[in-house]
This record gives C-alpha cells, sequence and structure tokens, in this order.
C-alpha cells in the first residue's frame, strides 16, 4: 500500500484542501494518505475553531486515512520547528511514502536546491539573517533575503527561479522548512509540492467560485455570517461536522475566550518570569506590559493593535501571547529538546484503510504509537503539553452552558480516536 502524507490545520477543512488531497493521491500514485494535523493551538498562535477530534473528522470524510496529532511543542512554533515536528511525525510511522504540500510556485526543484543549501545552515547565512532581523523584517522576509544574499556572496550561481518576495510566501516558506527538515532527518520519504490554487493563504475575503482561505471562512463567521453561507466552500462533511459542535457549544473558539485568562497569567506573572516564556525576548515583555496599561478597552484584538509594530508583527505577539496563555517556558522547548523530535506518535482518527496502517506501524515505527494518553509511557514532556493545551481548550466559557468537568478538561485520557467505518 503506498501511502502519501499531509501535514495539515484543517481549520476549518475546505475545498482547496480537498482539492491538495486529491492532487497529492495522484502525484504520489497514493493508495492511503497520512496527514499530521495540529491540535487544539495552530502555527499562528491562534485556538482552533474546533477541537482536534471535531477536526479529525472532517479530515477523514474528507479523504484522509489516518490522521496524527503534531505535538504542541511543534504546532505553535514558527516554520523551522512546525517543519521539523510535522516531517518527523510523519518519517517516525515508518509506513509513509512520499509527503507533499502546497506551494504557491508548484515548483520543487527550487526549494529543494535551497534547502541543499540551508541544512547545515552556514555560519555566514546565520550572520545574515540575524541582521535582517535586527532590522525589523518579519522573520520569512529575512530568511528569503539573507538566502538571496548568502547565495550571492558564496559565488553560487545557481539561479532559483524565485524572487525573494516569492519565497517569502507562507506555503513557500513552510515548503522550504520542510525540505530542510526532510534533510536534517535523513528521511527516506519522497518530497512532492502541487501549486496552490485559489485564494492567498491569508485572503481574508471569500469570493465567488468554490475556493476560499481558511482565514476568509473564519472572518465570515466571527462577523456573525452562517454556517451555510459557508456551503460553497467546504464539503458536506465539514458542514456536518460544524452544525454538531456550534449546536453542543464547543464551537467556535477564537482568542477572545481566552483574554480573561490570558489577562490573569499576565498580572500575576513578574516581568522576569514573562521574559523565559517562549516568544518572548527583546524586551517584548516590557512592551506587554505598558501596552495593557494603555488600552482604550479590554480585548485581544485591542492588545494586539496596541503592541504591533514593523518588529513585533501580528504572529509573533499571538505566539507569544499564546506561550503567556498555556505557560510555554524557553528552557523546556529549547532548541535542543525540539530537535530530538516528539518521541511519540498520537492518533487522532482512522479508517477501515488507516487501521491497515497503525498495523504496519506497529512493526514499523520508531516511536511508541499512543491511541490514548491514559495508555502513554511515563515521561513524554511533550505530551504533558498536549493534556495541558487540551485542558485549557476545555476551560473556556461555552455561551452560559455548565463549565467544563474533569473528562472534558482531561479528554486526551478518555477520548478515544475518532473511527470512520
Amino acid at each position: 500500500m503506498r501511502t502519501a502524507g499531509l501535514i495539515v490545520e484543517y481549520n476549518p477543512f475546505h475545498n482547496g484542501h480537498a482539492y491538495h488531497l486529491q492532487k497529492s493521491v495522484e502525484a504520489a500514485g497514493a493508495d492511503a494518505v497520512v496527514a499530521v494535523m495540529s491540535g487544539h493551538f495552530l502555527q499562528r498562535g491562534e485556538p482552533a475553531l474546533m477541537d482536534k477530534w471535531a477536526r479529525a473528522r472532517t479530515a477523514l470524510l474528507g479523504g484522509c486515512d489516518l490522521v496524527l496529532e503534531l505535538p504542541l511543542a511543534y504546532s505553535v512554533q514558527p516554520a523551522e520547528w512546525f517543519a521539523h515536528g510535522a516531517v518527523a511525525v510523519l518519517e517516525s510511522t515508518g509506513v509513509v511514502d512520499a509527503f507533499c504540500f502546497g506551494s504557491e510556485s508548484g515548483r520543487l526543484e527550487p526549494l529543494s536546491r535551497a534547502a541543499g543549501l540551508l541544512a547545515d545552515e552556514p555560519d555566514e547565512f546565520r550572520a545574515l539573517l540575524r541582521h535582517r532581523l535586527g532590522e525589523g523584517a518579519p522573520y520569512p522576509s529575512a530568511y528569503s533575503f539573507a538566502l538571496m544574499e548568502y547565495m550571492a556572496r558564496s559565488g553560487d550561481a545557481a539561479d532559483l527561479g524565485l524572487s525573494p518576495e516569492e519565497l517569502a510566501l507562507p506555503n513557500q516558506t513552510l515548503g522550504l522548512h520542510y525540505l530542510i527538515a526532510l534533510r536534517r532527518l535523513k528521511g527516506r520519504m519522497e518530497p512532492l509540492t502541487i501549486r496552490r490554487e485559489g485564494a492567498g493563504y491569508h485572503d481574508p475575503v471569500a469570493e465567488s467560485g468554490s475556493i476560499a482561505s481558511a482565514t476568509a471562512l473564519r472572518k465570515k463567521l466571527s462577523e456573525g455570517s452562517s454556517l451555510s453561507s459557508l456551503a460553497p466552500f467546504v464539503p458536506p462533511g465539514t458542514i456536518e461536522v460544524l452544525e454538531q459542535q456550534w449546536q453542543e457549544g464547543n464551537a467556535p473558539r477564537s482568542w477572545d475566550d481566552y483574554f480573561p485568562q490570558l489577562l490573569h497569567r499576565i498580572l500575576t506573572d513578574a516581568p522576569a518570569s514573562l521574559a523565559g516564556i517562549l516568544g518572548m525576548g527583546e524586551g517584548l515583555e516590557h512592551r506587554l506590559l505598558s501596552s495593557l496599561r494603555e488600552l482604550p478597552a479590554a480585548g485581544m484584538e485591542a492588545l494586539l493593535q496596541a503592541m504591533k509594530t514593523k518588529r513585533y508583527t501580528r504572529t509573533r505577539l499571538q505566539r507569544a501571547l499564546l506561550g503567556v496563555l498555556l505557560d510555554l517556558r524557553k528552557d523546556e522547548l529549547s532548541p535542543e529538546r525540539l530537535n530530538g523530535g516528539p518521541g511519540y506518535i498520537r492518533v487522532l482518527g482512522f479508517t477501515p484503510k488507516g487501521r491497515e496502517l497503525l498495523a504496519r506501524m506497529r512493526r514499523s515505527a520508531s516511536a511508541p504509537v499512543l491511541l490514548s494518553a491514559a495508555r502513554a509511557p511515563q515521561g513524554l514532556s511533550m505530551l504533558e503539553l498536549d493534556v495541558r493545551a487540551t485542558a485549557v481548550y476545555a476551560s473556556a466559557g461555552r455561551g452560559g452552558m455548565a463549565p467544563p468537568g474533569p473528562k472534558e478538561l482531561f479528554r486526551d485520557y478518555y477520548e478515544p480516536p475518532v473511527r470512520l467505518e
């Protein structure tokens, strides 16, 4: 059984994702699909619209056969560590033959060439990157311009065929880091890329047609649009799961649901302690405290607007504030620790074909395969972070309904994987 791997968030699963899945299967000549998916908190430093089990169900309904969780330690990181964790999970299964990612160019060769240059991250490149970041450039832009400058200085005449601006596009950046991670891990998977069609990654408007960005769909919901307004842009399975989650009061989730908890954490933590939070640095903790004192009104959007500068982008701020909310410490998520990989494979859902893959993984996987946190080996510190994240995610208010009980807060110990028969 030839198997394709995907790295996803599915927040929510929409027609663009379905297109990418279909094209990935065709490109890989695959019989089955394994998706590694972020859990309750996402790469841009945001809570997911729905919980990870609901999103896993939409993935299975959309054509995936096995859904694995990307641990929180990687899911809320910048591109380098997000990619490293995701590729490590896919590689550790031992059953994924090829992984396929979307890119704006749809061209693998330029990204592979760049990955070959950067896999060992030469000292000169690191110096150029630090210089660009010191000038206040956002990380993707700083990284792509530093790469181009490094190639010019090192005398490498090869033309990537991509401008710095093109290389800095969201999917190009992630794709480059997937390929770097694959080289560093000495992975056996074949990399493939599919040209992204339709709306851009962060396009905030759902235009006519059948493909809109997840950002645009979430924006429609936040502005009060009905679930039925999403129907042209998402498969029926996604609408079905969304409706169930809405009816049960479990969705939608947004940063506003967690602002009171965030505020409590900020006000009860000393500045020196805040400085030890993942994503804090360069005095950001002081900017956070001074911005709070000057807010025109309480709320997440007001805080982000007050803190945002050219140096501190919205995504960077959201990641740092998420670090505060979840008490993610730099020392427990050091590069040395992240470089070692998750150390486990967490199963969120599977189909009958996915069950066959799990049977193969019992022989091929290089890490323990977990169907429940309750049966996990002791000492998996990254799994403990996942459990903490689930509790925080569940703790937000649910529209006047009863507060969550222990089985909701510690759902990782009780919830079996989603099974689609």
